[in-house]
């Protein structure tokens, strides 16, 4: 196949055309021909809107001569140009290249519009090492599918346009239009596993069986091919223990399938809800651990993006929480909205003719906002007694990583309310008067997880 502008065209044709392609330019040889190749095509047809981003890790010497140079070439081929700057320092347990992937990946999402699409420059060599790497690491069809062609990212999706292209077509093909690029010395880094495999495994490999790439290429094929009858399954024996409104895993229905029916449930069920998926580890973790955890437990398993967790016979899932500091004691004006430290959200106070805190409560003291430090009580409109916030949050089905962070209203010392929830007797208006009414916009890592009752 000889490597042209018609045969980019030819695979974007394959696709719903998109309002914008955003190129993810390194500045290195495979990353520079798609940029050429965008360019080309772009004269010939007009009206696809192609722009080069350049991801600025900071993490080589040479960072801010790559992100000029990028800018120059773009420049040179009359291409719009992009530059995203992000901390790719990788956290503990992390390593290097996932720290470095994730800061990239989040950066790209961060500037997508709804259906526009990143381009990246991955080939047929890529997609060999990442089934040996896969296959490495122990992984499952999903993993020896290595890369698709097109994939959801965040609102958009990535599109892999040169997977059936050569690195040596690659090649000749930025020799024969007199290209230059930047060769990053990381690449040589056998320390690196991507880059053992590509500089003394498959050469090896090649000795003994020369097609090894491209048979190895045609594996990740078919497994994808298989992938995709399973996720078909897999899509409708989610909807069978699924919870249609909280998007939770109903145990009981879920101990009813078979061990490998739960594992692709579950898997099917995190990327359904965006997240990348866990290790095999984590996945037998979650299962083992919800499934046979006593009835009074609530098991979290927690990984870098994430965590699972039960309550009240469901699984629920959310984005990994930062941490919390429950002691502290927040001054709020009651005019403003308060944005909450700790990523809690953001607290809004507005009058309303509805149930809340009356306005001649609202203004009788300093207000504050505090966190449950136990034996809180609140006596509610309507119902006999003071009671427990722990027993007004059980009975409202409240799981309790919301329970903690569920902000409490102080009018001097005294509870007034809780964000979201109730107003304390004392200080409720009457629901036919203009009161003060809280709003909590909870952090969106509790979506699927608040009660249907709020």
């Amino acid at each position: 196949m000889n490597l042209s502008a018609e045969t980019l065209d030819q695979t974007l044709s394959h696709h719903p055309p998109a309002p914008r392609y955003w190129i993810a330019y390194s500045g290195g040889l495979d990353s520079h021909v798609l940029l050429h190749l965008c360019a080309e095509l772009r004269a010939k047809r007009p009206h696809l809107n192609f722009t080069g981003v350049h991801v600025h890790h900071g993490l080589q010497a040479a960072a801010d001569d790559w992100a000029n140079f990028c800018e120059a070439s773009c420049r040179t081929l009359g291409m719009p140009f992009r530059l995203l700057r992000v901390n790719a320092t990788a956290k503990s347990g992390e390593s290097p290249e996932d720290a470095a992937r994730s800061a990239r990946y989040g950066a790209l999402i961060a500037i997508l519009s709804d259906s526009e699409v990143v381009l990246t420059a991955q080939h047929r060599d890529d997609q060999a090492e990442t089934l040996l790497l896969q296959l490495l690491r122990g992984s499952g069809i999903a993993g020896l599918a290595a890369m698709p062609e097109r994939a959801p990212l965040g609102p958009g999706f990535l599109l892999r346009p040169l997977l059936s292209i050569s690195r040596s077509q690659l090649r000749e093909y930025a020799q024969a239009h007199g290209l230059t690029w930047i060769e990053d010395p990381s690449n040589r880094d056998l320390s690196y596993d991507r880059n053992f495999i590509r500089h003394e495994i498959i050469p090896l490999l090649e000795e003994r069986w020369p097609a090894a790439k491209d048979t190895l290429a045609r594996t990740a094929r078919h497994c994808a091919e298989a992938q995709a009858s399973l996720n078909s399954l897999a899509e409708d024996l989610l909807k069978s223990v699924v919870h249609p409104q909280r998007n939770t895993l109903v145990l009981d229905r879920l101990k009813a399938c078979s061990e490998p029916d739960r594992r692709l449930i579950l898997r099917e069920w995190l990327r359904s809800r965006g997240f990348r998926m866990p290790s095999t580890r984590t996945i037998e973790r979650a299962l083992n651990e919800a499934l046979n955890a006593k009835p009074d437990r609530n098991p979290a398993i927690r990984w870098s993006e994430g965590e699972i967790r039960r309550y009240r016979e469901e699984l629920f899932v959310m984005p990994a929480t930062q941490p919390f500091h429950p002691a502290a004691i927040i001054p709020w004006d009651g005019v403003a909205a308060l944005q909450l430290p700790d990523g809690n959200g953001e607290l809004s106070a507005t009058p309303e003719k509805r149930t809340g805190i009356s306005l001649a409560a609202w203004r009788s003291g300093a207000i504050t906002v505090r966190y449950r430090q136990g034996g809180e009580s609140c006596r509610l409109p309507g119902r006999e007694g003071s009671h427990d916030l722990k027993k007004l949050f059980q009975e409202a089905g409240i799981p309790p990583w919301i329970r903690a962070r569920t902000p409490l209203i102080y009018i001097g010392d005294d509870l007034a309310a809780v964000a979201g929830w109730w107003v304390c007797n004392s200080y409720a208006g009457k629901t036919d008067d203009c009161n003060m009414l809280i709003r909590w916009h909870a952090p969106k890592c509790f979506s699927g997880a608040m009660p249907l009752a709020i």
